[in-house]
């Protein structure tokens, strides 16, 4: 990871939740700078500072003129919507912008998309920046290979209200980690939803379970449930500050890189 270069960074969804904790994280780390923030055209943010909701005034207006916002910039960081990150992708590619993507729910034509797109410029993908969410990954690959016969294997994630996709991105990204351990492919083994009378477990199924309610940040549980033992391997957020940091560990990451589809294990180290 390289730090020394100061990253000028444009920030996606700025009026958000998510968007407004990145431009924090942003804000807070010296060798970064807040170069632009964009936002959906009708977004009642358009034309205000992005520091505004923080009494902050950083001299960046929050737009939706895609090229003209990443033009100059280093690294986009998008939490949006699978349409808005492409409709970025299509401007940060002319402009050489790198682009950290923390946006769930690609359809596997989408995820073709991006995957051309790292040809031209580099990229960090993954549905879950959380340096905390990415080392449990790495626990549950371990798991998987240690106990690779005889553990029924269930994920259980819980997210707040206004969630609209489930499973969550991470969710499946563990289910993804747990089948590759096993040698499977998790599109043969998910089982997604059980009703009425299903008959017995598949052994080499992955369920998963989904919560939704109030304003849970994201909670997720991996049961490995044995004969006589249960191992539970759980991460739980309390605030979407650890998404961003994880943001700013990858754009830091990336700064060094010309091209190329990377993920958190590469960020933090974990793919050797």
């Amino acid at each position: 990871m390289s730090e020394s270069k100061t990253v000028g960074i444009v920030i996606a969804g700025a009026s958000g939740r998510m968007g407004r904790m990145l431009i924090e994280a942003v804000l807070a780390d010296p060798s970064a700078r807040l170069v632009g923030a964009l936002d959906v055209a009708g977004s009642p943010a358009l034309g205000q500072d992005a520091g505004a909701f923080a009494g902050v005034e950083t001299g960046v207006l929050i737009s939706d003129d895609i090229a003209n916002t990443l033009a100059g910039a280093d690294t986009l960081i998008d939490f949006t919507r699978p349409e808005g990150t492409l409709a970025h992708v299509a401007h940060a590619l002319p402009n050489g912008v790198a682009m950290v993507i923390g946006t769930t729910g690609f359809t596997d034509a989408q995820k073709a998309t991006l995957q051309v797109a790292s040809q031209t410029i580099p990229m960090v993908m993954a549905p879950n920046m959380s340096v905390g969410v990415n080392v449990t990954l790495k626990l549950l690959e371990m798991a998987a290979k240690a106990m690779p016969i005889g553990y029924d294997i269930e994920v259980i994630e819980a997210h707040h209200r206004h969630k609209v996709d489930a499973p969550s991105g991470t969710a499946l990204k563990m289910g993804e980690v747990i089948a590759g351990a096993l040698g499977r492919d998790l599109k043969d083994c998910a089982v997604y939803a059980r009703e009425g009378v299903t008959g017995e477990r598949d052994p080499s199924s992955i369920g998963f379970a989904t919560i939704r309610g109030g304003d849970i940040v994201g909670d997720h549980t991996v049961l490995f449930a044995g004969t006589g033992e249960r191992i539970e391997i759980t991460h739980k957020s309390s605030s979407r500050a650890t998404y961003a940091q994880g943001s700013m560990r990858a754009a830091h990451f990336l700064s060094d890189k010309s091209n190329g589809l990377y993920d958190m294990f590469d960020v933090l180290g974990l793919n050797t």
